[in-house]
């Protein structure tokens, strides 16, 4: 089955020939490779580029495993299939398995006639912090799990049958491969253990792995409820756990999100204009991996149809805060939440997830902290029933979630 990745493969071409070593990251197993070859190959093919001018070198191939502790034949290698002066596109897949990649690299962007694109699949190379590795000379691609619309462009059928599907078993593509249930949850659970974790605690050395292994099961039960190091600390402090520190805490945290396995969002005063420091909120980059996490139990939708719209929001490229609004009742000062508020340059949308509005009163409690925003930016409530767009009697603009996940502009009517 092929996946299109066109807001991807767009990504690439923007970038093509801009003189920097275009970096695919992402979580493992998102299909970073396949975009290289063959969606983004296939591409430059039909544009015309010779054959001859696209070298495209699989490190994890037997033959090519000569290369790994030889970065100065990996060099030589490369330089012998550039033949003239023409532009040459260079695909390189699993690069971290060559030792000192970063000085080959960053060599060979010297060659004015070579455009060059690289992935890899361990922790290091997948960590946050891998543009630094090449001194301001990389641009970054990230590759998220599928999201709905491309889940959805892949599988077709019944879209209200496919958003509960993609609600479970998420957006990891192999995952459209399994033929039935157990197949894909045994499949997320290996991921997890096998992979993910496996890299985690290779890469940092890691003894404890109970306490990792809890906190991404906090992690997974809290999505879409405020937490952060201290209470997590505390929760295990509770529990009889004296020899844990604070810092391990905190520690743990920044690996999880350095591999994507989850992404934090702060909390942001909307009046007064200022980030609140703590608690804030942690999704889960995929829902299938966060409900394998916990054998499927606790699949309350409130919570998936909130982190799947944040994972949404950050795929069409926006900055995604968790909002707090603060209202004067009474004379007493009263705290409100608004999930999130997204920004864009100079576009700012505040946006509330709520199952339904079934009721008066429900629209007016999910409006509430919305109507007592007084800029002029748009507001919106996102809903589960799939409905078409409509406003309430405050100008609220109420979309139906398949609605919003399906029409890329959506958020602009």
């Amino acid at each position: 089955m092929e996946i299109k990745r066109d807001l991807y493969l767009n990504r690439l071409i923007n970038r093509k020939n801009n003189g920097l070593i275009k970096i695919v990251t992402g979580i493992r197993r998102s299909g970073k490779s396949f975009l290289l070859d063959p969606i983004f190959k296939n591409y430059l093919l039909n544009e015309g580029v010779p054959q001859d001018h696209i070298i495209k070198i699989e490190l994890d191939r037997i033959s090519n495993r000569r290369f790994h502790k030889d970065p100065e034949s990996f060099n030589e290698h490369i330089h012998s299939m550039i033949k003239d002066h023409g532009q040459y596109y260079l695909l390189l897949d699993e690069i971290q398995l060559v030792e000192d990649f970063e000085l080959v690299l960053n060599g060979l962007l010297y060659e004015k006639n070579l455009d060059i694109y690289v992935t890899g699949s361990n922790s290091r190379f997948l960590s946050s912090d891998i543009i630094t590795e090449f001194r301001g000379r990389g641009d970054q691609v990230h590759l998220n799990p599928l999201s709905f619309s491309e889940y959805y462009s892949a599988l077709g059928g019944d879209k209200v049958d496919c958003w509960n599907e993609y609600l479970t078993f998420g957006g990891m593509p192999l995952v459209l491969s399994k033929d039935s249930d157990a197949e894909k949850s045994e499949y997320l659970k290996g991921l997890f253990a096998q992979t993910y974790f496996a890299d985690i605690i290779s890469r940092y050395g890691i003894k404890r792995t109970d306490i990792l292994d809890t906190i991404v099961d906090i992690l997974a039960s809290s999505v879409g409820s405020l937490t952060n190091p201290q209470r997590i600390y505390e929760t295990f402090k509770s529990h009889g756990e004296k020899e844990l520190s604070l810092n391990t805490i905190n520690a743990y945290l920044s690996y999880l999100e350095d591999a994507f396995i989850v992404k934090k969002a702060l909390r942001y005063d909307v009046k007064g204009r200022k980030y609140i420091n703590t608690p804030q909120k942690y999704y889960f980059s995929d829902l299938g991996l966060r409900n394998a996490r916990l054998n499927f139990r606790q699949q309350e939708e409130s919570h998936l149809m909130e982190n799947a719209i944040y994972n949404e929001l950050l795929v069409r490229g926006y900055s995604v805060d968790v909002g707090v609004v603060e209202i004067r009742e009474g004379g007493n000062h009263v705290q409100t939440e608004v999930d999130f508020v997204c920004n864009m340059g100079n576009n700012r949308f505040y946006i509330q997830s709520a199952l339904n509005l079934s009721s008066q009163e429900k629209t007016k409690q999910e409006s509430r902290p919305l109507n007592h925003i007084r800029d002029s930016f748009k507001k919106i409530i996102i809903v589960k029933d799939n409905i078409k767009a409509w406003r309430t009697e405050d100008g609220i603009l109420v979309l139906g979630i398949i609605d919003f996940l399906l029409d890329p502009d959506s958020l602009l009517r």
